[in-house]
């Protein structure tokens, strides 16, 4: 049962294959006939997330009802690595893929809903816009050419008009569905939490309610790590700001919960037992060891404030029901 898998090295155009019967190069046009075949014997598909390219795959194996595992590229690399094979290839990755899925027992991705795809689109397509406009407006700062101004000025007119639109867009998906409209009112009752930051909480991380505490925020790239070795001791890693976008769109508002107490309702804790944020923010503060060549502990404390939002908050969710995301 094992051996029934199959490896996907994921391009533009097409996917290379290796699986039971050895190695073969699939057109994009051909991944609905590839999946049939491949449900037809049972089995599972590996490949690689791949910054989007893998979604035609992910659609076919999902619509024939095909196991599918995604594996983080990083992982992967460390894995191949890890068994001395430095050769990289097409044909030696879907290979190298394959042995991974058989030897290790990776999670299964469930297929996305539509709303939720959508969703997704729409926020990457958002804050892509975002960081275009971020670029154009530090361009502005540094010039002092009218003619140049003007084409700035323009530039960002036309981003702001998109962003708009989008965000337009964003409210009317998240409206259109009982689910992401109850997920977002509740992402919502926590302070600091705008419809920015909860959309992009849906998109960036549909596994809300289905993952531990910790692992939540682990996702979100806010849990500390350990970094002893030797005579060398670090009571967190030097992390200074969220490294994923769902943790960076919470960065933003965090000083609002270091003024306001979160509703018991959120914490699901009386208040009487709860510790405001303001302290809370204070007593992490004090106690994030200062080094010259570190980071700010301030903004180590408010990753920690944002840390226990997720894992106290968000990580206590009821599993969400399985038409939507598993």
């Amino acid at each position: 049962m094992m051996e029934n898998v199959f490896g996907v090295d994921v391009a533009k155009n097409w996917i290379d294959i290796v699986g039971p019967d050895g190695h073969e190069r699939v057109g994009n046009e051909d991944l609905k006939a590839f999946a049939q075949r491949v449900g037809k014997r049972g089995s599972r598909v590996a490949f690689e997330a791949s910054g989007g390219y893998e979604t035609p795959l992910r659609a076919a194996l999902a619509k024939a009802g095909v196991p599918a595992i995604r594996i983080n590229p990083r992982r992967a690399r460390a894995f191949a690595n890890s068994l001395g094979r430095l050769a990289k290839t097409d044909r030696a990755d879907a290979g190298m893929i394959r042995e991974m899925a058989m030897r290790l027992d990776l999670p299964e991705c469930p297929p996305e809903p539509k709303e939720v795809s959508q969703l997704k689109a729409l926020q990457l397509r958002r804050r892509q816009l975002v960081e275009d406009a971020k670029r154009e407006k530090i361009r502005l700062s540094q010039t002092s050419d009218k003619a140049m101004r003007a084409s700035l000025g323009r530039v960002l007119r036309l981003l702001r008009r998109e962003i708009k639109g989008i965000e337009t867009a964003i409210a009317k998906c998240i409206a259109a569905s009982k689910e992401l409209r109850n997920r977002a009112a509740l992402l919502r009752t926590a302070p600091g939490v705008g419809p920015v930051s909860a959309t992009a909480l849906m998109a960036e991380m549909p596994e809300l309610g289905t993952l531990a505490p910790r692992q939540v925020a682990a996702l979100a790239g806010l849990a500390p790590m350990a970094r002893d070795s030797g005579l060398r001791t670090a009571q967190t890693s030097d992390r200074r700001r969220p490294q994923e976008p769902s943790g960076r769109a919470l960065y933003g508002g965090s000083e609002c919960r270091a003024k306001r107490p979160i509703p018991a309702r959120f914490l699901g804790q009386t208040q009487s037992k709860r510790q405001s944020p303001k302290a809370s923010h204070h007593r992490c503060h004090t106690k994030t060891p200062h080094h010259p060549q570190r980071h700010d502990p301030g903004k180590q404390a408010i990753c920690s404030n944002l840390n226990n939002t997720l894992a106290r908050g968000y990580g206590g969710w009821p599993p969400i029901s399985p038409a939507f995301g598993g």
